[in-house]
């Protein structure tokens, strides 16, 4: 079983696939599943492509002269970090954890991680039921949806 999930995601040709393809596919595992297929290279291949595309999804239009540093905290098999700084009308994303104090800080697990960014969750129930962590400025976590286009599947 968990080969045919690992083939879900881990055979993807990202550069191919649609954010609205990548939310489907994500709609279509249960967090077991997910959680599963996020293991070992297979794990940063998929973070990093997923922070790799969101300049792509960002919306400069709204998030106008904001400036500001999100950390994401991805927990799992280990701990990983991306920050997303918003400047100037511009999104950079980095891999790992800068000495910039962000605005605010999410911290989620793999599954959640995945649900959230292909617009498969809702950030404010994701919260309410304790699957997403915040620290820092909670306004900025629960508006941070609207600065990206993200996908319906």
């Amino acid at each position: 079983m968990a080969d045919h999930i690992s083939g879900d995601l881990g055979d993807l040709d990202f550069a191919a696939v649609s954010p609205e393809e990548f939310a489907r596919i994500v709609k279509g595992l249960s967090g077991r599943q997910l959680d599963e297929t996020m293991r070992g290279d297979l794990r940063m291949r998929v973070l990093r492509e997923v922070f790799g595309r969101m300049h792509q999804q960002f919306r400069p239009d709204v998030a106008g002269d904001q400036d500001l540093l999100i950390r994401w905290k991805i927990t799992g098999e280990s701990d990983v970090v991306f920050e997303t700084a918003i400047a100037g009308g511009a999104c950079t994303i980095t891999e790992g954890r800068s000495e910039r104090e962000p605005r605010t800080t999410l911290v989620m697990g793999d599954a959640e991680f995945l649900r959230l960014v292909s617009g498969n969750a809702n950030p404010v129930t994701m919260f309410m039921m304790r699957k997403l962590k915040v620290s820092g400025d909670v306004v900025t976590a629960s508006g941070l949806t609207r600065y990206f286009d993200i996908p319906k599947a």
